[in-house]
């Protein structure tokens, strides 16, 4: 064992050091998964409606592939489609950027939609 001088003393280090790649393996668990998948949903289509529901994501994480579910509320009139074309991409993108996982998947299914009409009404 080599010395290696701190502020407090000498910690000892062995000298056969493991390469970092076999030392271990980094697991991010399903859950903080589901978390980034929605916040990327609320930065691909912004907040919900008054009256809706906040995104809610589920991901299933087997062998570095994440298949997520989405559900969310949209405000209506909206162009639904590209609405959720704008979620797969986001939720594939910052996915696979903070959590290195290959996204095979993104399910959106859109739970309500909201009228933005009714909204105005109610507040007169």
């Amino acid at each position: 064992m080599t010395g290696v001088r701190t502020g407090t003393g000498t910690a000892e280090q062995p000298r056969d050091r493991v390469p970092p790649a076999e030392r271990g393996a980094t697991r991010i668990d399903d859950r903080v998964v589901a978390k980034i998948a929605a916040q990327a949903v609320r930065e691909a289509v912004g907040p919900p409606p008054p009256d809706g529901d906040a995104p809610h994501a589920t991901v299933a994480v087997h062998h570095g592939t994440a298949r997520v579910h989405i559900e969310l509320d949209l405000g209506y009139p909206c162009d639904i489609g590209a609405r959720c074309a704008a979620v797969r991409r986001r939720v594939t993108e910052r996915v696979g950027a903070l959590a290195d996982l290959t996204v095979s998947e993104v399910a959106v299914w859109v739970e309500r939609l909201h009228s933005t009409a009714k909204a105005a009404e109610r507040t007169r």
